[in-house]
C-alpha cells in the first residue's frame, strides 16, 4: 500500500505506514541541495536536534534545505501503476493531489471516502463513499 498525503508531519508513518509519498515536503527531514534523493545525504530531524543554521552543510558539501518530494517526479508516477485508487478526506479541490486522479489508468477503480458530497463529474468512474475514513475504509476492504 502507498499512501500519497499531503500532510507535512510523520502522523501516516508513526501510525505504521511503510510507503508515504509527501506531496508537500516533509518538515522533520533536510537534504542535500545538490542531490536531494540520495538518502545518504537525508537527515531527519528530533526534538533534540532540530535545528538548521541557515549555512549549515549537507555531507556532500552543499547547503541543507528542506526535504521535499517533488509532484511530477514520485507520485503521479506511482498513481499510473495504481491497481485501484483510494483517495480519502478530500474535497478534490486543491492542487497537485486533486489532479492525480487524471493519471489513474483507464482501468483502474477509483474510490472517494468523505462524508461530504465531492464534485466527481470530471472524475465519472469514481465510486464514493460518504462516510468517515474509518467506516469508510471497512466498506471498501468488504467491497474489495
Amino acid at each position: 500500500v502507498t499512501v500519497i498525503t499531503q500532510n507535512v508531519d510523520d502522523l501516516h508513518e508513526r501510525a505504521g505506514s511503510s510507503y508515504v509519498i509527501h506531496l508537500h515536503g516533509e518538515l522533520l527531514k533536510v537534504c542535500s541541495s545538490a542531490d536531494p534523493s540520495n538518502p545518504r545525504y537525508i537527515r531527519t530531524l528530533t526534538p533534540n536536534d532540530a535545528t538548521v543554521a541557515p549555512d549549515e552543510k549537507a555531507a556532500d558539501g552543499s547547503r541543507l534545505r528542506p526535504f521535499i518530494v517533488f509532484f511530477g517526479e514520485v507520485a503521479a508516477r506511482t498513481v499510473r501503476q495504481a491497481d485501484v485508487l483510494v483517495v480519502i478526506g478530500t474535497s478534490l479541490n486543491v492542487y497537485p493531489a486533486a489532479g492525480l486522479l487524471a493519471y489513474a489508468p483507464p482501468t483502474t477503480p477509483i474510490y472517494l471516502i468523505d462524508p461530504e458530497p465531492v464534485e466527481t463529474q470530471s472524475y465519472p468512474r469514481v465510486k464514493q463513499l460518504r462516510m468517515g475514513a474509518s467506516q469508510g475504509m471497512e466498506e471498501l476492504m468488504a467491497i474489495l
